[in-house]
């Protein structure tokens, strides 16, 4: 990306969340200009452009950094794709589950943990018909998962890391998991990552990623919005 100016990390919730208010009502296509960045023709093969671009315009830092994206506010970006109903396309990424690293986890010292305590929500409409550059932000919603929520949450993950320490990894499928999904993360079916199966022999395997169901992020949606869209 070539970007014209960086705006400045933002220094409080309120900072933050008041330049994502600003973007609301705004295209792609005009954040895009402003900051001197080429819209894709597709996002096929541009998947993460439209958060990068909302992240970029909002001064989040850099992408490959592990934790929030908003790290000194402990706030996590993740836009939302929505169709004409005001529902969410598709699953949400969180992040990527670490193989070599998932032998004595807690919930609370996780990394999903982490992305997930509170997360500044960014609708933006997706429909197919609608070129991306004229596709526009909604509201943002700045939250946190309620105790029952994350109490769903926390239990899905721990089954899912249960079966993955377990060596188990291959019977885990996206049917699994009430809120929470685990499923291959890569962007060639070619990349793998070294696992364990349960006899304890390493081997290749496709990397896996953490992704909220839909359902889950409607409801996070419908819960603050009269019309999310």
């Amino acid at each position: 990306m070539l970007i014209q100016e960086r705006p400045a990390p933002p220094s409080t919730k309120e900072e933050l969340l008041n330049h994502a208010r600003a973007l609301a009502g705004q295209t792609l296509g005009q954040i895009a200009n402003r900051l001197n960045i080429a819209v894709p023709e597709n996002l096929q093969h541009s998947k993460g452009w439209q958060g990068q671009l909302i992240e970029t315009a909002l001064g989040g830092i850099d992408a490959t950094f592990a934790g929030p994206d908003f790290p000194e506010l402990g706030i996590e970006l993740k836009t939302i794709p929505l169709d004409h109903r005001g529902l969410p396309k598709e699953s949400t990424y969180v992040c990527a589950i670490e193989l070599s690293e998932i032998h004595g986890q807690q919930w609370k010292t996780s990394l999903i943990y982490n992305k997930l305590k509170q997360v500044l929500w960014m609708p933006i409409e997706s429909e197919k018909h609608i070129p991306i550059s004229q596709r526009h932000i909604g509201m943002p919603l700045l939250w946190s998962p309620s105790k029952l929520q994350e109490g769903i949450l926390k239990t899905d993950w721990e089954e899912h890391m249960e079966k993955i320490s377990l060596g188990r990894i291959a019977e885990i499928t996206a049917h699994m998991g009430n809120v929470l999904q685990v499923r291959p993360k890569a962007a060639s079916g070619k990349i793998r990552r070294k696992s364990s199966n349960e006899q304890g022999e390493t081997k290749d395997t496709l990397p896996r990623g953490f992704y909220l169901r839909p359902a889950f992020t409607s409801e996070i949606l419908k819960q603050n919005f009269i019309n999310p869209a």
